[in-house]
């Protein structure tokens, strides 16, 4: 399931039937996420955040219509305009929201979404690292949360910041416990991944340099210039580089290649040059990687070992 932009519309595409659904949808699905049976989407423009039910029937987003499906439960503007990414809690009752601001804003938010309560909590770029605003997180455990951040504002904003930084937080107290620009001049920190096999976090600063930061120790142990032998990775507002199967396996998605990461040595083995440009990824589904490439849907048949 995904949404496109203009015209912005909802798809569902069953690749067993080869069968597509499609609605005209609220706003810009800029990232979206799975927590339980329930679907989220975190859209432009207004930082919006929707709850879509795949069991009941589709009736389209009116705000404020409670019995909406998919249902919008608030926004966060001027905090968060353009999501990049939406974190769906390990917890099962958590989301969050982040992105950069609205036009002319230079420092993006963190929206919290409590899905027992209903209710949010919208942190400000002054209440986490100024001037800044987070383009990846990733949730660890013992309720932490690692953020990427990028010096990039709003449209049309003043840039503030002089370069990007990691951060830690509680989850609980909403607290920055920890933060640092690891990695010298980085401007954005693109993506993020948690591998729970060995509890260390893959990521990718500026498209080109991919790393290994460890939250134990708060150190990067790995980092390699991927610019060269694969290209820049993937990007969009929500790029989702890193696509994950159910035993673990870790993918990423460059402009024109597919590769996979070695959880021992950390290394980056090709797997397939793209026919196409990879403009957003991606999720996996037996045995595939899908990926978007313009207005079309692909996916690459993942060799067998």
């Amino acid at each position: 399931c995904g949404g496109t932009a203009f015209p912005f519309y909802f798809f569902r595409y069953d690749p067993k039937a080869d069968k597509w659904e499609r609605h005209p949808c609220y706003g810009q699905w800029n990232t979206v996420a799975r927590q339980g049976d329930r679907f989220f989407v975190g859209g432009y423009t207004v930082g919006f955040l929707l709850e879509w039910n795949p069991f009941a029937s589709w009736t389209g987003t009116a705000k404020g219509n409670p019995n909406s499906n998919p249902r919008h439960l608030t926004d966060s503007e001027p905090d968060i305009n353009r999501p990049h990414d939406l974190l769906a809690h390990p917890d099962g009752k958590t989301l969050v929201l982040a992105g950069t601001p609205a036009y002319g804003f230079t420092g993006g938010g963190l929206l919290f979404w409590d899905r027992q309560t209903q209710t949010k909590t919208l942190l400000r770029h002054t209440d986490l690292l100024q001037w800044h605003s987070t383009m990846s997180l990733v949730a660890l455990p013992n309720g932490k949360l690692l953020g990427g951040t990028t010096t990039d504002p709003g449209t049309g904003g003043e840039r503030k910041a002089t370069q990007a930084e990691l951060y830690l937080l509680d989850l609980a107290t909403k607290k920055l416990e920890w933060h640092a620009p690891l990695l010298p001049g980085v401007q954005s920190y693109s993506d993020l991944f948690y591998d729970q096999r060995n509890g260390l976090v893959y990521g990718f600063a500026d498209r080109r340099r991919f790393f290994v930061f460890d939250p134990t120790t708060k150190r990067i142990i790995h980092e390699r210039d991927t610019e060269p032998e694969f290209g820049l990775c993937a990007w969009q507002q929500g790029p989702r580089v890193f696509v994950t199967t159910p035993n673990g396996t870790i993918f990423v998605l460059f402009v024109r290649a597919i590769a996979v990461v070695d959880p021992k040595t950390f290394e980056l083995r090709l797997l397939a040059r793209s026919p196409v440009p990879i403009t957003a990824g991606g999720d996996y589904l037996d045995g595939r990687i899908y990926f978007a490439s313009g207005s079309h849907l692909w996916s690459f048949l993942v060799p067998q070992p």
